[in-house]
């Protein structure tokens, strides 16, 4: 053990932080990693806002309406390659951790060429089948056409960004969340420039309408991962993209197989949020395309609230990860209290702010004032349970982060669709659209004490070993 030790703190960590350094509480090492990848979500959600802005005031709040209505089938579909690249930053973390670069390098090629191929498996399946799944969410007659252009377009964009997506996940398990972040300002900035202009039709380009934010987003996207490729190899990064890897492109089963152990159950945590949000979509559809414009903006100030949550989740999987890659357990425990403080002072601040301007912020995405009024009753109803979120995304990720994943993805079915879900549908009969809304804050204090209860009388008890 001593000597595993050894080896883990003499591993090099030029492009990574180092979370055995010693002298440095916890939550600074953290804090150090945390900052890059909420800044990395905060461009994303930016890059996503602003596509909503440019869609909904330069061309119509129903082109907003039928971008919205499109985003939980564009989530259904990345669900599973979420899951998969979990499982890869958790054995990449492990394998990172006990200074097996070799093995690092080996679960890459192998995860990225397994989002390759699942991404053209998308793109196909998806552009085929996108009217018949937007006629089964009864998305609303005066949307669904542009609603299946828009759809179109996003699938065939899936492996590209698939591969860029698990990329960034898999070098955030060596600790390094700061070349994500550079690559992601690429990506943000030129699908923010480039959205309006086609959507005006600036330059000579053509004018697309409502599926200008997609097509932009595959330029961005690609420049990104160029640009990714570039940076790795010119700074020499263990995770260039070299022969090496490229002949793991062809997949080793063995290693393939332990991720998709760890990540599935994950994937299909995310799939069943993905089906739920569906539901709730439906749900939503039924108070008309006002009411699916207000859920549209909606989502878009939460996926700001959300991402410290999110992030602090990432980073304590992959620190403890880590931690156990080194048979460092002791470490484990301050890695949990240092996330759960982060999750409730940073989520705090944010979901303060949010309450605070809500109507402001609100009001860049919808001029018109009746789907106004419905978007701020929502987001009234739910900003606050979104700290809870954060807090069981803390235990879970370190559980995950072990290779534990069964009772944690178990727990979050459960509060989706034996609390959420029904919760959603019964309280929508008996008061309406904010009876949909309260199905989050509710489901969420579930979740909470569900985690926290395998946790503490499961989990710590355990003793957790290395995966192969």
């Amino acid at each position: 053990m001593a000597q595993a030790q050894a080896q883990a703190r003499a591993t090099p960590r030029r492009h990574g932080v180092n979370i055995f350094e010693e002298g440095k509480p916890m939550w600074r090492i953290l804090l150090v990693f945390l900052v890059p990848l909420m800044l990395s979500n905060v461009l994303q959600s930016a890059s996503q806002t602003m596509a909503s802005i440019w869609i909904g005031r330069l061309i119509s709040t129903q082109a907003l309406g039928a971008v919205s209505a499109v985003f939980p089938i564009i989530f259904l579909l990345f669900s599973f390659v979420f899951g998969v690249s979990s499982g890869a930053s958790v054995l990449v973390g492990q394998a990172f951790g006990a200074g097996d670069q070799h093995k690092v390098k080996r679960i890459a090629g192998t995860v990225l060429g397994a989002a390759l191929y699942l991404g053209i498996i998308v793109a196909i399946v998806g552009a085929l089948g996108s009217t018949t799944v937007l006629g089964w969410l009864r998305t609303p007659p005066d949307i669904i056409a542009q609603s299946d252009a828009y759809a179109r377009v996003i699938f065939l964009t899936m492996p590209v960004f698939f591969v860029y997506f698990v990329y960034a996940t898999i070098l955030r398990g060596t600790g390094d969340s700061t070349t994500p972040f550079y690559a992601l300002i690429v990506s943000a900035v030129l699908a923010i420039v480039i959205t309006p202009l086609f959507i005006v039709g600036t330059f000579g380009l053509p004018k697309l309408g409502v599926v200008s934010a997609a097509v932009a987003g595959l330029i961005a996207n690609t420049a990104a991962l160029a640009w990714l490729l570039y940076y790795l190899q010119r700074r020499d990064h263990p995770l260039k993209f070299d022969r090496e890897m490229l002949g793991d492109l062809l997949v080793d089963w063995k290693i393939l197989g332990g991720v998709v152990r760890i990540g599935v159950p994950t994937g299909i945590q995310v799939m069943m949020v993905s089906l739920a949000e569906i539901a709730v979509i439906s749900f939503v559809n039924h108070f008309g395309s006002s009411a699916t414009a207000a859920y549209g903006a909606v989502n878009q100030v939460v996926g700001y609230v959300q991402f410290p949550a999110i992030s602090i989740g990432i980073a304590a999987s992959i620190f403890g990860a880590q931690c156990i890659g080194a048979r460092r357990e002791d470490k484990l425990g301050t890695v949990i209290r240092s996330a759960v403080g982060l999750n409730y002072v940073v989520g705090g601040l944010i979901i303060g702010v949010c309450y605070i301007f809500a109507w402001a912020i609100l009001g860049w995405f919808i001029t018109d004032v009746q789907t106004l009024r419905i978007a701020h009753e929502l987001l009234m109803i739910t900003l606050w349970s979104y700290l809870l979120f954060g807090n069981s995304a803390v235990l879970s990720g370190v559980m995950r982060g072990s290779g534990d994943v069964r009772w944690p993805t178990i727990n979050g079915i459960f509060a989706i669709w034996g609390v959420e879900v029904p919760v959603a549908f019964l309280l929508m009969h008996r008061i309406g659209l904010d009876g949909v809304w309260l199905g989050y804050p509710i489901s969420y204090c579930v979740v909470l004490t569900l985690q926290f209860c395998y946790y503490e009388f499961v989990w710590k008890r355990k003793t957790h070993e290395r995966l192969a």
